[in-house]
């Protein structure tokens, strides 16, 4: 078998299913895996166990899939059309969605590309051992990325490429096919801290080092219960998901927009009205955002999420309205996060 020539294959059919850029890593992953566990070692999942759980495992992909040699890494473009993040972040009347969830949920339509991708691979190859993974497994997915020359790992800790910045989402095809790999490209960061500098809870404690426990991503996403105090206030109007680092990246600039309708906007979540979201009973929200990865935070925590964002708020007999109606909802964290909000509103 001529595997330069089916490596070449396998990335042309990734352009025809609608991934921008296909790479082939090498497994190996010393240094990460070291990172990996200082990480964990210093607290910093927060909340995330299992990250803790799979531990060294994460980092070492023969463990996961056995019999693996090479991980075909696909990258997907996602920056969606409609209202300027910058123009929502400064209306307090608005909601912030990070852009990835503004559309439909990313695993799916990932996912099922990614499947069509391998089973073309295993038809071409015989049977060859292969799995893919779209943030559905232990997988050190930016590492491989990087080593499948995709891009680089930013001081923000997310993938980036000088051409096409860092929209994107990454899945991964793990093989047994010993395909030529890629090389990693070199990094250009240089000096720049825009990111850092703009973090609104300096959850990025240092180049390269994200503190989980105070990125708005996890207290909005990940995090059960009350968002700590402290926090409350920069968190702002974010409703679910920050993408202040990413909006500040001077590589984003190159961004484009995507070119898949799923990833658009979907129930005028690009630039909501706060107080409109705050009023949907559980089953408007559960059916609204069927098909979306916002769906899976639950109810009670976007009424959390909404109530600190109204409580961010200039006040206004609209927003303590839309607050007085949910102080006395059943879930004490809906209610604490009410009168934390009504107390901010004096």
């Amino acid at each position: 078998m001529d595997l330069a020539a089916l490596a070449a294959q396998v990335k042309a059919w990734g352009r025809e299913l609608g991934f921008q850029r296909v790479g082939i890593a090498e497994v190996a992953l010393p240094q990460d895996e070291r990172h990996l566990l200082d990480w964990l070692a210093a607290g910093r999942h927060g909340e995330l166990r299992y990250m803790a759980r799979h531990g060294q495992r994460r980092a070492r992909p023969a463990e996961l899939v056995p019999g693996t040699v090479r991980v075909v890494s696909a990258r997907m473009d996602y920056r969606p059309p409609g209202q300027d993040p910058g123009t929502v972040l400064a209306e307090p009347s608005l909601g912030y969605v990070s852009r990835y969830a503004v559309g439909r949920d990313y695993h799916k339509l990932v996912r099922g590309r990614l499947a069509r991708l391998a089973d073309r691979l295993a038809a071409t190859a015989g049977a060859a051992g292969y799995r893919a993974f779209t943030d559905s497994a232990p997988v050190l997915e930016k590492a491989l990325a990087r080593d499948a020359g995709l891009g680089w790992i930013g001081k923000h800790t997310n993938l980036l490429d000088r051409h096409e910045g860092s929209w994107f989402f990454l899945g991964e095809i793990f093989t047994d096919l010993p395909l030529p790999a890629d090389r990693p490209v070199t990094a250009h960061c240089g000096s720049c801290t825009a990111c850092i500098d703009v973090c609104p809870t300096q959850a990025i404690v240092a180049p390269y080092q994200l503190d989980a426990r105070r990125c708005i991503s996890y207290l909005t996403i990940e995090l059960d219960g009350p968002i700590p105090e402290e926090f409350r206030a920069a968190i702002g109007n974010r409703i679910y998901g920050c993408d202040d680092c990413q909006l500040v990246c001077p590589w984003n600039r190159y961004a484009k927009l995507t070119a898949e309708p799923g990833f658009h906007p979907r129930h005028g979540l690009d630039a909501p009205r706060l107080v409109e979201l705050f009023a949907w009973t559980e089953a408007q929200f559960l059916d609204r955002m069927a098909g979306s990865a916002i769906r899976r935070i639950g109810h009670e925590r976007w009424l959390r999420n909404i109530a600190i964002a109204l409580g961010n708020a200039p006040p206004g007999a609209e927003r303590a309205a839309a607050l007085e109606a949910r102080r006395h909802h059943p879930s004490a964290v809906v209610r604490e996060a009410v009168e934390w909000a009504l107390g901010r509103r004096g």
